[in-house]
């Protein structure tokens, strides 16, 4: 799925001419006030990703921001697409090695920041660069648009603000966690390691066949299941034109085939109880195969965000509702 292309879209405002010498130059203040007081040092690569909250954001995103681009990972423990998508970002931290900062805020637990940059769905990423916000993508994306993203990122915040990023001492913590391949637990572990390389990559296609390929062998494989539920939505996404879609569910909602498109781009925006609740009152509008057809795409969304959420047992009981 390409992400919604915002990328570098506010940079050029951002870096008016007026407002970019300003910040470079609050930005050469800090840190020559930084060197004064004897500088940061090195940091390690598990410091390249940190937890942030309300409380302190401003130290460790708006401050940092003078000397590091700080990219923010906007998240929740319930949200599917989050879970693919952080991994890729904390990776790619460590490997960048200090070009960036990677902040996550949980959005559960951090509502006023959310509200703040005017995020509507998520996974959300933005940037903080030399105290001045901009966004960058929203949804799950591939691996090769992030690096493209970031990379753009990077060249602007050094040549337009003078922020080379952060020293980084690989022996500064030798214990800090590195990626390291999963030990083999089972036969199918190649094939389900291929289906997450083809994600990470934003092959889809090649995800979803590598997830069939485990299920054809053994089809109770839970996670082979679940992997699959969540890389056929992304693959149906990717080729959609949002603007599109929404008109077209705005206009026909008896239509069942604009609803369920309309579905998938709620819950890969992360608005979980809005795709239920649209495909759940699509069933109750229609009849026979259009109805059916709703059914079995609301089954699958349910798979893909688990059956252990508690969303996922009351939508249940609601279709149960319009079904009988």
């Amino acid at each position: 799925m390409q992400p919604r292309n915002m990328s570098m879209s506010g940079v050029v405002d951002l870096a008016a001419v007026k407002a970019a010498q300003e910040a470079k130059a609050k930005a050469e203040q800090t840190r020559a006030e930084a060197a004064r007081q004897g500088g940061a040092g090195a940091v390690s690569p598990a410091d390249l990703v940190i937890d942030v909250d309300e409380a302190g954001f401003e130290q460790d995103v708006l401050q940092r921001s003078a000397e590091v681009p700080v990219v923010i990972d906007f998240w929740a423990e319930w949200c599917q697409p989050c879970k693919q998508l952080s991994p890729v970002l904390e990776r790619l931290a460590v490997e960048y090695n200090g070009r960036f900062l990677l902040a996550k805020i949980d959005v559960d637990a951090n509502q006023m920041l959310m509200q703040q940059f005017g995020v509507q769905g998520i996974p959300a990423v933005f940037a903080v660069v030399a105290g001045q916000a901009l966004p960058l993508f929203q949804g799950a994306a591939g691996e090769a648009q992030i690096r493209q993203t970031l990379d753009q990122l990077v060249e602007v915040a050094e040549q337009r603000f003078g922020l080379t990023g952060l020293t980084v001492d690989a022996d500064a913590d030798p214990g800090a966690p590195q990626p390291v391949a999963a030990e083999p637990v089972g036969p199918y572990d190649a094939l389900l390691e291929a289906a997450v390389r083809a994600l990470d990559a934003g092959d889809f296609g090649g995800a979803v066949q590598a997830y069939k390929n485990v299920l054809a062998d053994d089809p109770g494989n839970s996670e082979a299941k679940l992997g699959l539920a969540q890389a056929e939505l992304l693959h149906r996404v990717g080729g959609m034109d949002p603007q599109q879609v929404r008109k077209d569910a705005a206009e026909r909602p008896k239509d069942a085939e604009a609803q369920i498109a309309a579905a998938d781009l709620d819950l890969v925006g992360g608005h979980v109880e809005d795709a239920f609740g649209r495909l759940i009152d699509t069933v109750a509008r229609t009849a026979g195969d259009d109805r059916d057809a709703v059914r079995l795409r609301l089954l699958e969304l349910f798979e893909v965000v688990g059956p252990e959420d508690p969303r996922v047992a009351a939508a249940r009981r609601a279709l149960a509702r319009a079904l009988f």
